[in-house]
């Protein structure tokens, strides 16, 4: 796809407008990859100045500082600071809120302070700025509704940046009971993507799309990797892969640019 890296654009003694942070999902997980694409696909026609760190990117820390690894928490993120630092990176989007929230929130603390969007904001300012449209197309009038990644939502206050890309599809927009700040975790959050579940009635994932269906919704968006796995995990358990489809909210943007 082209993507130039940070080293190129050193070499060349130029600076992107932003730095896009792929992620450990987005980079290695074959579902979360088409997210990835998709966002790129957006960022190119937007014709957006931008940069990936390519093989210098590692992993955040997320995962070792929620499982309560501090200190290689510390590790992984000191190395990855050193390398933005290095490139003189102030802005940095992602499509991964565990990504976001702990570059945005705690990376500051160890040195790293950078201006973090995640993509649905990203995606809002490209459209407020008349950089991207957003057509209804092939969505338009569907039932959709949009499951709040609790590291997007609770965590950092931002729920109305996806709605308000996905209504602009000309869709109906259907809340589920639990949204906004009551919304329920999909587990992801919670390690469940990892490992088997602990003992109990029901899969926590199973719980959360039994709640989307409810919404006779054809579509379950979301806006994290983690949980794009976990809903299509329970939109399988429920064998509803041929009728309701799970999308991030850059795919929808990014199939609807495309008509």
């Amino acid at each position: 796809m082209n993507v130039p890296t940070m080293a190129e654009f050193m070499a060349e003694g130029k600076q992107p407008e932003v730095l896009f942070w792929v992620g450990c999902a987005g980079s290695f997980d074959d579902r979360a990859k088409k997210i990835t694409k998709a966002f790129v696909k957006i960022l190119q026609k937007a014709k957006v100045d931008f940069a990936v760190l390519g093989t210098e990117e590692g992993c955040s820390g997320d995962p070792a500082k929620r499982a309560g690894n501090e200190f290689l928490f510390q590790m992984q993120a000191m190395t990855n600071i050193e390398v933005m630092n290095g490139y003189g990176i102030k802005k940095v989007v992602t499509t991964c809120p565990h990504c976001f929230n702990t570059l945005k929130n705690e990376y500051p603390g160890l040195g790293g302070d950078y201006a973090v969007m995640h993509h649905t904001e990203f995606l809002k300012q490209l459209l407020s700025e008349g950089k991207i449209t957003i057509e209804g197309g092939i969505y338009k009038g569907k039932r959709i509704t949009f499951h709040d990644p609790c590291y997007l939502g609770r965590a950092n206050d931002i729920y109305e940046a996806p709605r308000d890309l996905i209504q602009k599809l000309e869709v109906e927009l259907i809340e589920m009971k639990r949204c906004k700040r009551n919304g329920l975790c999909c587990g992801a959050g919670g390690a469940q993507m990892f490992k088997e579940p602990e003992k109990g009635n029901k899969d926590i994932n199973v719980e959360r799309t039994e709640e989307a269906l409810d919404t006779q919704s054809e579509i379950i968006a979301t806006g994290c990797p983690f949980c794009n796995t976990m809903m299509t995990d329970g939109v399988k358990n429920k064998n509803k892969e041929a009728t309701v489809q799970v999308l991030d909210v850059a795919e929808l943007i990014a199939n609807a640019q495309e008509l």
